[in-house]
């Protein structure tokens, strides 16, 4: 049988946060042991190749960035059943803390991809 992710065509997703100096260690120590519950709703609702970069940008301003690629059919639907999942609920208010939302977003910012090649 032919794995029908792999038959997908995935959507590459960008987006940033900024990151509280003093949470750096606590949200690398997190993620370093991200609960096997969360991991598995993310790869649920299609979502593969996801990794969290950060990088200091200006002295003491810290931003996070995030890649995945999105392999399902209905992204907004996919997202709201993550959203509503109660242990990545949980996850989230772990980690939201740790966070510094940008552009009056609520939390991460999507980013415009402008440029790829394979």
């Amino acid at each position: 049988m032919v794995n029908d992710i792999a038959n997908r065509k995935a959507r590459r997703y960008g987006m940033v946060i900024g990151v509280k100096p003093d949470k750096i260690e606590e949200y690398k120590r997190l993620h370093d042991s991200t609960w096997p519950g969360v991991l598995k709703k993310i790869t649920e609702c299609n979502i593969i190749n996801y990794s969290i970069y950060l990088k200091e940008l200006e002295p003491g301003k810290f931003y996070l960035f995030s890649y995945f690629e999105y392999t399902g059919t209905d992204f907004e639907a996919d997202m709201e059943k993550m959203a509503a999942d109660t242990t990545t609920q949980e996850w989230w208010s772990v980690t939201k803390p740790c966070q510094i939302p940008l552009c009056g977003e609520d939390s991460w910012a999507m980013m415009e991809e402008v440029f790829h090649t394979d």
